[in-house]
């Protein structure tokens, strides 16, 4: 790896959001769901939270443009269980739908522990989902058409949550914690060896400051 590659993955990796997540319930298109998770890298979001209702979650490469490399899937059973995970870990859920109760989007403070919830395309948020967010948002329409593309709508809102957060000076410096930079910056150093290491229950070596090997685990395996 040249130092440019390793120094621009290190950059990216220091400007993840660990508190910023996204909250994806039964999108069916998979070419929405690949956008959101494209917005979600552009924006330093780490993790994609999915609730896939029948079916598994896909992903449309091209559209996400590589971006499933970067940003984990972290597949709920059901909507009750998503919540519960994520105000456990002290984020608050804004729902992205359109109601009495909807606030505009831009007077919401993003620089607390957030993860905006999105809909499916044809009925947005369930009855159930709203019932445990704690903010309905809602972005202003001047035309006919009542909402945009879901995956519009992600990238409008996190992009304000973007420049709150960079006024904020979150961007700055790495908010991970430490031993989760330090598997993160592992896996997307050396993905193969990564896999090779969960699928054989392996701990993952420990590399240096240039990203290289100490150990590769492989060839001792083989003794």
């Amino acid at each position: 790896m040249t130092p440019e590659r390793l120094a621009r993955l290190d950059g990216v990796l220091n400007r993840r959001q660990p508190d910023l997540a996204i909250l994806a319930e039964n999108l069916h298109k998979p070419r929405n769901l690949s956008a959101v998770v494209r917005t979600c890298d552009a924006v330093g979001i780490p993790e994609v939270h999915i609730v896939p209702g029948k079916d598994r979650p896909r992903r449309h490469w091209h559209t996400s443009q590589g971006a499933e490399k970067w940003v984990t899937p972290v597949i709920h059973d059901d909507i009750d269980s998503a919540c519960a995970s994520l105000k456990s870990d002290g984020f608050t859920i804004l729902g992205a739908h359109l109601s009495d109760r909807a606030v505009d989007y831009r007077d919401v403070d993003y620089t607390v522990p957030t993860a905006l919830l999105l809909g499916t395309e044809a009925f947005g948020v369930t009855d159930d989902a709203l019932a445990r967010v704690d903010t309905e948002i809602v972005i202003p329409m001047m035309g006919m058409s009542q909402s945009l593309n879901v995956s519009v709508a992600c990238a409008v809102v996190l992009y304000e949550a973007l420049a709150q957060r960079r006024a904020a000076g979150l961007y700055e410096s790495s908010r991970m914690a430490p031993a989760k930079h330090r598997k993160t910056r592992f896996e997307w150093l050396h993905p193969t060896l990564a896999r090779w290491c969960r699928d054989h229950d392996v701990a993952y070596p420990a590399i240096n400051a240039d990203g290289d090997l100490l150990e590769d685990p492989r060839k001792r395996s083989k003794r």
